[in-house]
C-alpha cells in the first residue's frame, strides 16, 4: 500500500463540501485536502467538523512571510490536528525553520500529533518559460525543484509539493527519506485545465511519488466515490 490518494476540496462552502464528501464512507481514513477558497471562507471549523467525521486533514494555505509571522500562524495550524499542512520553499531556510518550530509547539500543546511540513517548490501551474522569465530563475525547471527540495530538508520539512515529472531526480538527489507529494494527477485523456506538469495515478507510481493530491478528476466526476476509487487502485495496484 502506498501513501494516501489526498481528494482535493476546492468548493467554496460547507454546503458544498458536504455535498461532495457525504458520499464517501468515513471508515477509510480517506484523507482530504482544503485550502484557500474553504478555510478562508469557513475557517477552522470546517477543519474541525470533518475530523469529527473520522477524515485526516490536509491544510493547504501555503504559507510564506518572515519567520516569525509564520511561526505564529503554524502554532495554531499545529493545534488542529491535521496531518499535513505547507509553506513556500522559496521563503526560505529561516521561515521553513520556524514553520517547523511552530507546528512543534503547537501540537505538543495540544497534545496532537505534529502535522507533516511540505514545502511547495515550484507550482505545477509554472512552465519552464515562465520560470525563465518572470521568476528570473537561471536554473532549468528539475534543477530548481532539486535545489528548493534541498533547503527545505536543511530547514526540517518532512517534504515536498512538487510535480510528479521530478520525484525520480528528486528522489535520486534529495533522499529516499523525504515524502514526495503530488498534485496534478489526471486520469489518462483528462483535460490538463491549469496544470502544465501531469501524469496519471500509475505514472506517479512509476516515478515514485510518495502520496497523490487530485481535485477535479473526483469531486466534478458523476460519481465522485467510483472515480475515487478507480484512481485509488491504479495507484496502489502499479508494480
Amino acid at each position: 500500500m502506498r501513501g494516501p490518494l489526498i481528494v482535493s476540496l476546492d468548493v467554496a462552502n460547507r454546503e458544498g463540501l458536504f455535498k461532495i464528501i457525504d458520499q464517501f464512507p468515513t471508515d477509510e481514513g480517506m484523507t482530504v485536502k482544503i485550502g484557500m477558497e474553504l478555510f478562508y471562507g469557513e475557517g477552522p471549523e470546517i477543519v474541525h467538523s470533518l475530523l469529527e467525521k473520522g477524515f485526516k486533514v490536509f491544510l493547504d494555505l501555503k504559507l510564506q512571510d518572515i519567520p516569525n509571522t509564520v511561526k505564529m500562524g503554524m502554532m495554531q495550524i499545529g493545534r488542529m490536528g491535521v496531518t499535513y499542512t505547507t509553506v513556500h520553499a522559496l521563503g526560505g531556510s529561516e521561515m521553513i525553520a520556524a514553520a517547523k518550530e511552530g507546528l512543534e509547539l503547537g501540537s505538543e500543546e495540544a497534545g496532537v500529533p505534529t502535522p507533516k511540513l511540505l514545502a511547495v517548490t515550484e507550482l505545477t501551474s509554472i512552465t519552464d518559460e515562465a520560470l525563465k522569465n518572470e521568476q528570473n530563475c537561471r536554473l532549468d525547471m528539475v534543477d530548481q525543484v532539486v535545489s528548493l527540495a534541498k533547503l527545505a530538508k536543511r530547514s526540517g520539512a518532512d517534504g515536498v509539493i512538487t510535480s510528479p515529472l521530478e520525484v525520480t531526480s528528486l528522489k535520486q538527489q534529495v533522499g529516499d527519506d523525504f515524502l514526495y507529494v503530488t498534485p496534478g494527477i489526471r486520469p489518462a485523456n483528462f483535460p490538463k485545465d491549469d496544470q502544465s506538469r501531469t501524469a496519471t495515478p500509475s505514472q506517479a507510481a512509476q516515478y515514485g511519488s510518495s502520496a497523490l493530491v487530485v481535485g477535479r478528476p473526483i469531486i466534478k466526476a458523476d460519481d465522485p466515490v467510483a472515480a475515487y476509487h478507480k484512481m485509488l487502485e491504479e495507484w496502489n495496484n502499479e508494480n
